[in-house]
């Protein structure tokens, strides 16, 4: 097999992304009275000769021997050589064109093209075969600097978030980005530099530098953290994973004078050195309106080994079931939980706890306003557990079908969850014991807004149920936004 990848700097002339299927089937070379030809039989000649290219395309084996890319100016070609290498195992048509289009969708994937078009053509020149193809790759490099303004939606908070990159820095998909939003509750700004491994986008480093300043008023704490961080994300088998490193100056405060003195004893500077591991499965269909699958993440950390102040092991854990039923409804699942352990005898830190509550996780509560608390500020907790099932329909009636209407959602909810502290020298019993104690539980209906595929929001009508003393409850309409729901 005659094979190879040619790499043309070219400029791209296409102004939109888009696949062509272009067949050779150019006139014979022969012009009717010159060559002695009635112009009819010509016609048939070449009707016959075009009709035998179809057939050979169409409906028998077909041998991609050249894949050729246009329109490179700093990327090197190295890197796109495992993007496309998929192409010459095509055996046919068809295929020819579904690898084409993933291999169009992996270089898009690289952040570093603009467009990308794909044109399919029978083969030319001396070594060209019967069945041969040629495919080609038209692409247009991003800017050197690009420039970015959008806003962002987090857990019941909202941001601006302006932007500076530079991709492809240096030919190999890597990435420089500077990053700076300003937000209800969080300011932040940082330098990430992200480094893909070539063949593999999934497996990548990232390394960030950067500085928050939080407000939080639940428990009338503001926090600056100024770190260092190195991330390495891989896939194993079904499963992803994330290995992090983060080295971290915390300054804590209080945000009202009325804070407490349980606020105020947790307030000044500490270091925090910690490692953590993530590890997740996710085969959803959808992050935000899920109609079938299964999420599963676990996340631990361990702080104090490499240094700093802080000392623990910090394991929680998010499971999600989805199963679709009659008439485009699905059934939801979901449960939370997790555990904080305190090492070498020192207490934990109000910045490192759990929190519970809200409406993006226990609805009708107020936000984060579960558990241990003092003079109305909430201090969070070192174990927890949250529970939520949910039944999804679509909009009353249908309206806007396939459309607008589809971006929103019905949902009845049912959640549950608890908040504490324990005692580790009790044991398990006496552990499960203790978070099966005064459970907050709630129940309502709501409508439900997809935003992207990233995040949404939430109308609810919300009954609390298992109040506790000191807890803030919501009873009636609660508003939510955020991209991680219970």
């Amino acid at each position: 097999m005659l094979s190879h990848i040619c790499i043309h700097t070219l400029t791209s002339p296409g102004p939109t992304s888009q696949i062509d299927l272009r067949r050779s089937m150019d006139s014979l070379p022969m012009h009717g009275r010159d060559m002695g030809v009635h112009p009819d039989d010509m016609i048939e000649v070449q009707e016959a000769e075009q009709e035998t290219k179809q057939e050979v395309l169409e409906n028998k084996d077909v041998v991609v021997q050249h894949v050729n890319i246009e329109g490179l100016g700093r990327t090197k070609e190295d890197l796109l050589g495992y993007e496309i290498s998929e192409v010459f195992d095509a055996k046919n048509l068809i295929d020819v064109m579904k690898k084409s289009h993933i291999a169009r969708q992996k270089l898009l994937r690289l952040g570093i093209f603009k467009e990308v078009e794909v044109v399919i053509d029978t083969s030319d020149g001396a070594d060209a075969l019967p069945n041969g193809l040629d495919v080609t790759f038209e692409v247009t490099e991003m800017k050197r600097l690009t420039g970015s303004y959008n806003t962002m939606v987090g857990n019941n908070e909202g941001s601006m978030v302006l932007g500076v990159k530079l991709p492809n820095v240096f030919g190999r998909a890597e990435k420089l980005t500077f990053q700076f939003s300003y937000g209800t509750k969080e300011t932040s700004y940082g330098l990430s530099f992200f480094k893909p491994q070539p063949g593999n986008f999934e497996r990548n480093l990232t390394l960030n530098l950067y500085k928050v300043t939080g407000q939080f008023p639940w428990s009338s704490l503001k926090e600056t953290d100024r770190g260092v961080s190195t991330e390495l994300n891989f896939p194993l088998w079904r499963t992803n994973h994330t290995l992090k490193w983060e080295g971290v100056w915390r300054e804590l405060g209080c945000l009202a004078r009325s804070a407490s003195f349980a606020v105020r004893e947790e307030s000044g500077h500490t270091l925090k050195s910690a490692l953590s591991h993530t590890m997740s499965i996710d085969n959803r269909n959808s992050a935000i309106f899920p109609k079938k699958g299964a999420l599963l993440r676990i996340n631990q950390e361990l702080a104090g080994y490499t240094g700093g102040d802080a000392s623990f092991l910090k394991e929680d854990f998010e499971l999600q079931v989805n199963r679709r039923l009659v008439w485009d409804s699905v059934l939801s699942a979901s449960l939370w939980g997790g555990c904080l352990l305190p090492i070498g005898g020192r207490p934990s830190s109000i910045a490192d706890r759990f929190y519970l509550g809200g409406p993006t996780s226990v609805r009708g509560f107020g936000m984060y306003s579960i558990g241990p608390q003092s003079e109305g500020d909430y201090l969070g907790g070192e174990a927890y557990w949250a529970g939520g099932l949910h039944l999804y329909t679509p909009l009353p009636f249908r309206p806007g079908r396939g459309g607008f209407g589809d971006l929103f959602r019905t949902h009845f909810f049912l959640n549950a969850g608890n908040l504490c502290n324990l005692n580790y020298g009790e044991g398990p019993r006496a552990h499960l014991q203790k978070l099966a104690e005064c459970i907050r539980w709630s129940y309502g209906a709501g409508i439900v807004l997809r935003l992207g595929n990233i995040a949404r929001l939430e109308l609810n009508y919300c009954i609390p149920m298992g109040v506790q003393s000191g807890d803030r409850i919501c009873d009636g309409v609660q508003f939510g936004a955020g991209i991680r729901f219970l």
